[in-house]
């Protein structure tokens, strides 16, 4: 009889689980994260959320600066404050890092990379910025293929560029949980009611606003396609 094994992700795909409540979804992965052994298979969930400001373990409450009545919810993710909502694709891949075969810096750098081919895929050219986890595009020309040209200016190394996809995770015994948001087409006013990731006037952006006209189904396919390529051992 042959030995048991976890299911392969590129053999599971990912799983949509539509408009969900955020903090009803972080339980949801705490508990899958809890609960898994050995065996457990890996899990790519793929959602939209309710409006809401999420904290996470570096946040600083004076980064939340006017939340009116979208709710603040204290996360165990890393980095500061975000915003999620409708006409976001937000994915969570749930990794067994030691089965997968690769470190945390790794596992962020092949997030980010499904993130920068599924903006490819649009005819998008995505950024990245040393020490700031996530992916950036140049708002004078977001379609253009050049890279960006000459260093970042040093005191404002956000000049000129839009974040595209905020990156937030959690690793508790060598296995991954909350993840990715890429901003398809939604409202950005909620943005500016806070310091997003804790940087003071960054800029935020989404497909939409850079004259990229796609549904939120279809970047999610795509991002879903791409997460599984890149995440896969």
């Amino acid at each position: 009889m042959p030995p048991v094994t976890a299911t392969p992700l590129a053999c599971i795909g990912p799983r949509q689980l539509g408009l969900v409540d955020y903090l009803a979804t972080f339980e949801a992965m705490q508990q899958f994260t809890e609960r898994r052994d050995p065996l457990t298979s890996d899990a790519l969930w793929i959602c939209e959320h309710p409006a809401v400001y999420t904290q996470g373990l570096a946040g600083k409450a004076d980064h939340v600066l006017n939340p009116g009545n979208i709710p603040v919810v204290q996360s165990n993710r890393g980095g500061q404050v975000t915003f999620h909502g409708p006409g976001q694709v937000v994915a969570y891949p749930l990794i067994d890092l030691k089965r997968a075969g690769y470190y945390v810096k790794e596992y962020v750098y092949r997030i980010e990379e499904a993130v920068l081919k599924t903006l490819t895929h649009f005819g998008v050219t995505g950024h990245r910025v040393s020490g700031s986890p996530g992916i950036y595009v140049r708002l004078d020309d977001p379609t253009s293929h050049a890279a960006l040209s000459g260093p970042l200016h040093p005191a404002d190394p956000f000049r000129g560029l839009g974040k595209i996809a905020a990156l937030g995770i959690k690793v508790s015994r060598h296995c991954t949980y909350h993840g990715v948001a890429l901003n398809v087409a939604m409202d950005l006013e909620p943005y500016s009611r806070i310091n997003p990731c804790g940087y003071v006037g960054l800029q935020t952006t989404d497909l939409s606003t850079i004259g990229v006209s796609v549904s939120w189904q279809e970047a999610a396919d795509v991002l879903g396609h791409k997460l599984v390529t890149y995440l896969s051992p």
